[in-house]
């Protein structure tokens, strides 16, 4: 179909990327013929899901092929693309019957064929039954994931031009069939496909297909911007022409060589240029459009002023990117003129340099892949690099004015898509396996992952994925993931995001552990005492916590004692007797215990440390009167003594530290939880910083559950001060997560 749009003075030379990208293909004689006679008995009687035949759609692709350039090989791969589908073993019978790089074309277009038919045909399915969308397959995030795929697989541009091809013949085929257009496609075609084509400077199938997305989306507007170009058709076909042969033989008299082209015209561009500067019609300037080529940047200088003083130049209409190139290193002049009768003309002047570097400059990129470091068709290797650099920069540029600049940055080496069986698309790291794609879709899919099929068949759950192949992932019904996973040297993860996830999972089980451990022992206890009718909650507030689990997971790790909860459980003690009453009244003055505690008020009474809390020099402590044993020194931040007080507050009495009475300096026992990763000398590391400082360790406990370590070791010391300095040098040991008093 030829667009209304598309008249042309003076031609526009095709680019020449497929005659640069069909060196991929080696040529074969009866190529074509061959392909062709290859996938006619495959394809002939099957249709595509928007139901054209697909014998005749890869003629047509084949045909716009030809029509842009393309060789006999490039053509003869457009059928192959389509048998591919058809074929048991599509890589190995291709290869057997036409070589590697025909079946490697095939195989990989195939896979991005399948990344739009999957994804249409899901969101299609979710339409019509009236469902929730299926993950990414709204219009746009789907919109977003092809272009995705599209920039993963430009790396091999020969598939995107088939796929560009192939898209130009599906809107051709529903312009010339009037069916109504699948929701999405031309969409599609318009946002993703035609901006790729105008970066790879595909400019015949860019305009075509702007043109007929725009005529799908926007009918009566495209109608209407086409009557009023066939108003004066002819008209100005005439003038641009004239005008063409007039300025090259006016700047060939003025010592300039150059050639003028003029410019098609196009709907959709007219369109965008009327909205984006809120013009009618009559304001559009490059309606009237020429193109002038010299030799070199000072005869592009030359050329403008030549123009400027034999037209009247539009002042606010004039860029110039030859001093300022766009951000993808398009150079050129734009001026708008206006003749002797006020008609505006647009004229771009720029070297063949620059008009090479706009039209197909990707063409390098091809040149360097095929030609190796030994250079190829007179390019050298380095020159070549820069061209292949100069690709990814185009391609980049197309991504940045899509996405913006933040998300386009590293969108190229560093990243893969692959498959859901539903056609989401799903972004993952360079290297990644199926264990990170399945932490990727959910992280509980992540927990149960336990195989994995790639593109139908199953592969070992570290083999790393490549751009567009389909996963799907064998779970279990419940389950955790395997420590294997974390070992880099294994080679299961590569995306930093599930390596987290996994070290997330194997902490809670740690805690969930420690939790069971605080639970049994708490159960045990009410057990004993009779109580297992109350609230767990109940007696977690009664303590001060704010859940059972966090009750649990203190009494887990030793950091309460049971003592404590035996406190909250028992009954109030009876009143006090007189004769305590008048042992309470005589406390006034005192002095020192054999245990280093000065009671006020009694001189030799039996004294003890509370072992719930052991307390030291020079810790704050309090008394507490006990039947038969004496007075109870607690420390005064003890939970224990918290409910003492609670129930009996009128048994505290006040004490202090004294000197003791025997001569030997006074030592008392503290308990100093750590808790660490387990490895092996943690033990011997942690015991020699307490050597240094003359610490006596006379009790460990430890217990290892899943790689971490719990220990309670009880210490000797004359003052807790001393704790300060010991506990902080075995918090910075390796493995070490907390070390603290209990």
């Amino acid at each position: 179909m030829k667009s209304h749009a598309s008249d042309l003075a003076g031609g526009e030379p095709r680019s020449p990327l497929l005659a640069v990208t069909e060196q991929n293909l080696p040529e074969q004689a009866l190529a074509l013929a061959r392909a062709r006679a290859f996938a006619e008995p495959l394809l002939a009687n099957e249709t595509l899901d928007t139901g054209e035949n697909i014998l005749a759609h890869a003629d047509a692709v084949a045909a716009i092929l030809r029509g842009i350039g393309g060789s006999e090989a490039m053509q003869a791969a457009s059928y192959l693309v389509y048998a591919c589908q058809h074929l048991n073993k599509p890589q190995e019978t291709i290869a057997k019957a036409f070589g590697e790089s025909y079946a490697e074309l095939a195989v990989e277009t195939t896979k991005l064929v399948q990344v739009q038919r999957q994804a249409r045909a899901a969101q299609l399915a979710a339409e019509r039954s009236g469902s929730a969308v299926p993950m990414a397959q709204t219009t746009a995030t789907q919109t977003e994931n092809v272009r995705k795929m599209l920039l993963a697989f430009s790396r091999d541009l020969r598939v995107v031009l088939l796929r560009l091809a192939s898209r130009l013949q599906t809107l051709r085929w529903f312009a010339a069939s009037k069916q109504p257009v699948p929701a999405g496609l031309a969409a599609e075609a318009l946002h993703v496909f035609a901006p790729l084509a105008n970066r790879l400077g595909i400019w015949e199938i860019k305009w075509e297909m702007e043109d007929l997305s725009f005529r799908f989306l926007e009918p009566a507007t495209y109608k209407h911007i086409a009557s009023l170009l066939d108003e004066k058709r002819i008209e100005r076909e005439t003038y641009v022409a004239t005008l063409r042969t007039r300025l090259e033989a006016e700047l060939r008299g003025q010592g300039i060589s150059a050639q003028v082209q003029g410019r098609p015209k196009h709907i959709y561009s007219i369109v965008k240029k009327m909205r984006g500067k809120s013009l009618d019609f009559a304001q559009v300037y490059d309606v009237r459009a020429l193109r002038i080529i010299v030799g070199s940047v000072p005869d592009c200088y030359a050329a403008l002023s030549w123009v400027h003083s034999r037209f009247t130049p539009v002042t606010e209409e004039f860029d110039d990117y030859i001093a300022r190139p766009k951000a993808n290193g398009y150079q050129s002049l734009h001026s708008i003129v206006r003749d002797a009768q006020g008609r505006p003309i647009e004229i771009q002047i720029r070297t063949q340099d620059m008009h090479d570097h706009a039209e197909h400059g990707v063409a390098a990129h091809w040149a360097y892949k095929e030609a190796g470091t030994k250079g190829y068709a007179g390019v050298a290797a380095d020159s070549a690099y820069d061209a292949k650099i100069a690709v990814l920069r185009q391609l980049l540029a197309w991504e940045r004015d899509l996405s913006g600049p933040q998300q386009g940055q590293a969108m190229f080496d560093d990243r893969i898509y692959a498959l859901t069986p539903d056609a989401a698309i799903v972004e993952l790291p360079q290297g990644a396996t199926a264990v990170d794609f399945a932490y990727s879709v959910h992280t509980k899919l992540g927990h149960r992952c336990r195989g994995a099929r790639v593109d139908g068949a199953m592969v070992p759950l570290n083999t790393p994925l490549k751009n567009g192949q389909t996963v799907e992932i064998v779970a279990a019904k419940e389950g955790g993931p395997s420590r294997d996973w974390l070992n880099t040297e294994l080679g299961f993860l590569a995306s930093p995001r599930a390596r987290s996830k996994v070290r997330a999972w194997f902490n809670a089980q740690a805690t969930h552990e420690t939790i069971a451990r605080g639970r049994e022992a708490v159960e045990k206890l009410l057990q004993r005492e009779g109580k297992t009718a109350i609230k767990l909650d109940d007696l977690a507030a009664q303590l001060g916590f704010n859940s059972a689990d966090a009750l649990f997971e203190v009494v887990g790790k030793d950091e309460l004692s049971l003592r404590s909860i035996e406190a909250v459980l028992r009954p109030a003690e009876p009143l006090i007797a007189p004769d305590e009453h008048a042992l309470l009244k005589k406390m006034r003055t005192g002095s020192a215990s054999r245990s280093g505690v000065l009671v006020v008020g009694v001189d030799s009474l039996l004294t003890q440390l509370a072992k719930c809390c052991k307390p030291a020099p020079p810790d704050e402590i309090r008394g507490f009167v006990t039947r038969g044993k004496g007075v109870s020194v607690h420390r005064a931040d003890c939970a224990n003594l918290r409910e003492l007080i609670r129930q009996n507050g009128e048994r505290v009495i006040e004490v202090e530290w004294g000197a003791p009475k025997s001569r030997e300096a006074a030592v008392y026992p503290v308990d100093v939880t750590i808790e660490a990763v387990d490895r092996q000398g943690l033990l011997r590391d942690i015991l020699e910083i307490f050597a240094k400082e003359k610490i006596n360790v006379v009790g460990a406990q430890t217990q290892t559950i899943r790689g971490i370590a719990w220990m309670t070791l009880t210490v000797e010391i004359s003052d807790s001060g001393r704790l300060a300095k010991v506990l902080p040098a075995v918090a910075a040991l390796c493995g070490v997560r907390t070390a603290r008093r209990r």
